[in-house]
């Protein structure tokens, strides 16, 4: 007989494809076992990114591999079309189990309608909102953290130069140039590892008030003669600024690129494709040898010339990396820091999973998307083109 499953239990599945994270790490186990959940994990899940079954069983996780039916909570680091293989994990899991993690509804809308059709409630924390109280869940944040440090070590690896300046005695090596489009978490992140390995380091983004952010790590912001007004949403993400603006900001750091000898490029808007900053006229300009490291290319890319998971080089000889999923190239500290927001997550907002969710609540209003065969998520709805819900009739008091 299969064994009756207490309330508050997450189930870890393993990553589709050629993702390498898992959404929950041995080390914090045992906090959510604290906090009065069961967490079952399917065999292999932390494999690749170094944490093998036997450590999740010493830290209280039970090995599980037909959980996935029995779990009233499933955590992935990608869900629905962000996944590397869509809905396989979905199409498997029994009606009125809830997921939480990274679904990129705005750019895959097309499987939420499927995960709701499925009865499926879905959290994506990849709408969080950006304010105070949601921080410790940020998975965006966490894991843009770790794309900046790796988009900058890609870079320096690539470079047919050293990044540092260095005085010996055959010579003055001096240092790499280093332009960063884009002060988010990210680019932020890029321009302190790009400092760390010695290079000098300018940035530059639309938003005037990250001036101060980008000399608070160690580059010198490049200003524009640009009025963006204001640069971002309600929620804190970036937005569409304008074709006029566009180009006239690509005319201008054509002229910045053409005297660095890397350029990582991080802008990115909720929903859109990436908006394109280096034309190829602009890379034209760069010295032969230069890199570009587009971290924007799951979204098309900031550079005209970016292909996804590919690497382009110009007949000048610059280089153009186009990554999709740097943090899946260092998962094990990249799975700690997923881990950590999932677990803020379930023991904040889902303490008890069989609760109507509170959409007073800004943070779950933000991230529920589906819920009892619907989608509910009004930005998503739109997307998806499905009807609005319509709520029940309720009787006039007397």
């Amino acid at each position: 007989m299969e064994p009756v499953i207490a309330a508050r239990t997450v189930l870890v599945p393993k990553e589709r494809g050629r993702e390498t994270r898992v959404a929950l790490v041995p080390t914090v186990i045992p906090s959510l076992i604290d906090a009065g959940w069961r967490v079952l994990v399917e065999p292999g899940a932390g494999i690749a990114a170094g944490y093998p079954d036997e450590v999740f069983v010493t830290h209280g996780a039970e090995i599980a591999a037909a959980g996935a039916q029995r779990a009233d909570v499933v955590v992935g680091v990608r869900l629905g079309g962000a996944s590397d293989d869509p809905l396989a994990l979905e199409r498997r899991l029994a009606p009125g189990t809830i997921l939480v993690g990274i679904a990129d509804p705005l750019g895959a809308p097309a499987a939420i309608g499927e995960i709701a059709d499925a009865g499926l409630t879905l959290y994506a924390l990849d709408l969080l909102p950006r304010i105070a109280r949601a921080q410790s869940m940020d998975v965006l944040s966490s894991q843009s953290t770790v794309t900046g440090y790796k988009a900058a070590v890609l870079a320096a690896a690539a470079l047919p130069k050293m990044f540092p300046m260095l005085t010996t005695a055959a010579g003055t090596v001096p240092p790499a140039e280093v332009l960063v489009v884009g002060a988010g978490v990210c680019g932020l992140t890029a321009i302190a590892t790009a400092r760390r390995l010695g290079a000098v380091v300018q940035a530059y983004d639309v938003r005037p008030a990250a001036q101060e952010d980008i000399e608070s790590v160690g580059a010198r912001a490049v200003l524009l003669p640009l009025q963006p007004g204001d640069a971002q949403d309600a929620t804190g993400y970036a937005k569409d600024l304008g074709e006029a603006f566009e180009r006239r900001q690509q005319e201008l750091l054509a002229q910045v690129v053409a005297g660095v000898d890397v350029a990582i490029t991080t802008a990115v808007i909720p929903g859109r494709p990436a908006p394109i900053l280096l034309t190829a006229d602009a890379v034209a300009r760069m010295p032969h040898g230069s890199v570009v490291v587009d971290c924007a290319a799951p979204r098309g890319g900031n550079c005209a010339l970016t292909r996804p998971d590919e690497e382009v080089v110009t007949e000048r000889g610059v280089r153009i990396f186009g990554p999709t999923n740097l943090p899946a190239t260092v998962p094990h500290d990249a799975s700690q820091m997923f881990a950590k927001n999932i677990v803020a997550f379930l023991t904040t907002m889902l303490d008890d999973p069989s609760a109507p969710p509170n959409l007073d609540d800004e943070i779950v209003r933000s991230t529920l998307v589906t819920r009892d065969g619907a989608v509910v998520h009004e930005r998503i709805r739109q997307i998806v083109d499905v009807p609005p819900r319509e709520e029940p009739t309720r009787a006039t008091p007397a």
